[in-house]
């Protein structure tokens, strides 16, 4: 089917779900009439811009044939020469503007995210890194007006974290940072370093998309749950009581562990958000792994064995390998100011691969 084929489908989907909505097509039941509504809603930005960008390629007909026209008078051909040349110029983004919208949707774009950095290869400069990550997400979550909590967090009691987990709230959150799941790499010279030699460490990320239990329905005789006394960081005891959970999803057997809280039970639900977190990703993946395989332009898997950036502190640089984009404001980047310039650029970089995918 081409794209005018496309267009057409579209605007004849949409005047038939208006009219059904209008009552015209006999009446609708609570049910259907909220699915109508949303796939109407869908399709409203898409029908007005192919009805815009068609009338501006109808437009640009009509003024074409008068800057032509050897009857019409000078002045006349001089302004339709203007308008046909402005049109000309309008018509790229207007068409663009109409394929972007006619993308296939991630269903999972609007969802709230769980953010997870563990540290790599690297011993302690690698849990110093994840740490260092972990804080430019939530800074980068608060540039953005977002909510963001700490789940989980495993410290090493030196500054670094093994492992952390945080849920983010807001407009887009999982559409903006599903591109940083994957292998954060780290050049520096570490703090304890003597002899001053630049050491390379890693640290993983995974950004999943929030489960609500509509999503994921988790059966109570599917998990195993342990409680246990919280321990910080050298082994102290941060709590008196049994309040640290761990729970274990005995079909796939993903083991979640939160201590965070004092209360068994707030440690118990957000053990349950994380575990609902990575079934919904498992389901996800599972789903996505022929149409993955089948795309060959694609920014990144997702799949976190894959290096993906590289932080380079004595060059002040952060490079992004899928993209080959290199900016020189490392500090500004881990501050989470300029994160959103590589966000912006990996978006684009998807967008214009599935574009190329549908010509």
């Amino acid at each position: 089917m081409n794209l005018e084929q496309t267009f057409d489908r579209v605007l004849a989907r949409h005047a038939e779900l208006s009219a059904m909505l209008a009552g015209e097509g006999g009446e609708t039941d609570a049910q259907n009439f909220v699915r109508m509504s949303k796939e109407l809603a869908e399709l409203d930005p898409v029908a007005a811009g192919i009805t815009t960008l068609r009338q501006a390629q109808a437009e640009m007909q009509e003024v074409a044939l008068m800057k032509d026209d050897p009857a019409a008078d000078a002045e006349m051909r001089q302004l339709a020469e203007e308008e046909y040349y402005s049109l000309k110029e309008r018509l790229p983004a207007l068409e663009r503007a109409v394929q972007l919208a006619l993308l296939p949707k991630d269903e999972a774009d609007a969802k709230n995210a769980i953010l997870e950095v563990r540290a790599g290869t690297g011993g302690e400069e690698a849990a110093l890194f994840a740490a260092e990550l972990f804080r430019m997400y939530e800074r980068y979550a608060a540039h953005q007006g977002w909510r963001f909590e700490a789940l989980d967090v495993n410290d090493t009691g030196l500054g670094g974290f093994k492992e952390a987990v945080a849920g983010i709230t807001g407009r887009g959150v999982f559409a903006r940072l599903k591109f940083e799941s994957g292998v954060h790499r780290v050049q520096r010279v570490p703090v304890t370093e003597a002899g001053g030699r630049i050491h390379t460490s890693a640290a993983t990320v995974a950004v999943l998309p929030e489960a609500e239990e509509v999503d994921i329905q988790i059966d109570e005789k599917d998990l195993r749950i342990d409680v246990f006394r919280s321990q910080g960081s050298g082994g102290q005891s941060v709590n008196t009581t049994d309040s640290a959970v761990r729970v274990v999803h005995l079909p796939t057997n993903i083991v979640v562990q939160c201590q965070d809280e004092k209360s068994q039970h707030k440690n118990k639900a957000k053990a349950l958000k994380i575990l609902r977190a990575r079934l919904y990703e498992r389901e996800r993946e599972m789903k996505d792994a022929e149409r993955a395989a089948n795309r060959k332009n694609q920014v990144g898997s997702g799949d976190r064995s894959e290096r993906i950036r590289t932080y380079n502190f004595p060059q002040g640089r952060v490079t992004d390998h899928r993209i080959n984009l290199t900016l020189y404001k490392i500090d500004k980047v881990m501050e989470g100011e300029a994160l959103d310039e590589l966000v912006e650029a990996l978006i684009a970089a998807d967008q214009a691969a599935r574009l190329a995918e549908m010509e």
